[in-house]
C-alpha cells in the first residue's frame, strides 16, 4: 500500500473517532483499534462512504495479551506503520487521594500507561526501521507537574507517566524523522468529559491530527496544546 498507515486507539468514539477521520482526509489509511472490532466498525464505515480507507481491528490496550496479538497481525499485513495515536484512556477516580483505591490506580495505569508503552516500544523499532515517524500521545493538563493540584490521584499519575514517555521515546528516535509529542485535548465534550466541557470534539482533535501530520522541521518531544508547547 502507498498510502501511509495510521493506527489510533480507541477509534470507536469521541476524540478517536474524530482524530480517525480527520487524518483519513490526508490519504491516510486508519487501523481504527477498539475493545472489540465491531466497536469500531461505525468509525471505519463512515470513513469508507466519505471516500477514505479504514479497517478496524479488536485492542484491548489494557490487556498485554491483546496488544501482542494486535501487533502481530498488524505488522503481518503492514511492515510500515506512520503514526501511532495512543489516545485510547480511562478515568477512574475521583475525589481526593484517599479515596483512590488500588483498583483505580492499577486499571488506569493499564489503559493509560502501560498499553501505550506496550504499543510504542515495538512501533518506535519498525519506525527507526523505515526512517519515519510520528507517535502522539493524548494527555491531560491535569498531569502537568508544574500545576499539579489535588484530586483524581490516578488520573493525574498516569497522564504525568505517559509524559515521561513521551520524552523517553523522542530522546530515543531523535536521529531519526520521528517525532513523538504529547497533546492535551483540552476539556471535551465526550463521554468522559461530560456535557459541560468547553470543547467539541472537533476542537479536541485538532491538535493531535496535527502533531501526527508534521514535516521533517516540526517539533518533537515536547507538551502541546492548540498547537502550542505548554510546560510539562
Amino acid at each position: 500500500m502507498d498510502k501511509k498507515i495510521a493506527i489510533v486507539t480507541g477509534a470507536s468514539r469521541g476524540i478517536g473517532e474524530e482524530v480517525s477521520k480527520q487524518l483519513s482526509k490526508s490519504g491516510i489509511h486508519i487501523l481504527c483499534a477498539s475493545r472489540k472490532k465491531e466497536d469500531s466498525e461505525k468509525t471505519a464505515s463512515s470513513i469508507q462512504k466519505s471516500g477514505g480507507s479504514a479497517e478496524t481491528f479488536a485492542l484491548d490496550v489494557s490487556d498485554p495479551d491483546s496488544i501482542q496479538s494486535f501487533l502481530k497481525d498488524v505488522l503481518a499485513k503492514y511492515p510500515k506503520i506512520d503514526i501511532l495515536v495512543n489516545n485510547a484512556g480511562v478515568y477512574l477516580d475521583s475525589g481526593s487521594i484517599e479515596n483512590t483505591t488500588l483498583e483505580m490506580l492499577q486499571g488506569t495505569l493499564d489503559t493509560n500507561l502501560i498499553g501505550p508503552f506496550l504499543l510504542s516500544q515495538k512501533i518506535l523499532g519498525v519506525m527507526k526501521k523505515n526512517g519515519y515517524g510520528r507517535i502522539v500521545n493524548v494527555s491531560s493538563g491535569m498531569g502537568q507537574l508544574y500545576d499539579m493540584s489535588s484530586g483524581y490521584s490516578a488520573y493525574r499519575i498516569s497522564k504525568t507517566a505517559l509524559n515521561a514517555l513521551t520524552r523517553i521515546l523522542h530522546s530515543e528516535s531523535s536521529e531519526k524523522d520521528i517525532k513523538v509529542n504529547s497533546v492535551c485535548p483540552g476539556w471535551v465534550r465526550t463521554d468522559m468529559g461530560g456535557k459541560s466541557a468547553t470543547r467539541s470534539v472537533e476542537h479536541g482533535a485538532e491538535t493531535i491530527v496535527w502533531a501526527a501530520l508534521l514535516d521533517k522541521s516540526g517539533p518533537s518531544g515536547i507538551f502541546l496544546r492548540d498547537k502550542k508547547e505548554i510546560p510539562w
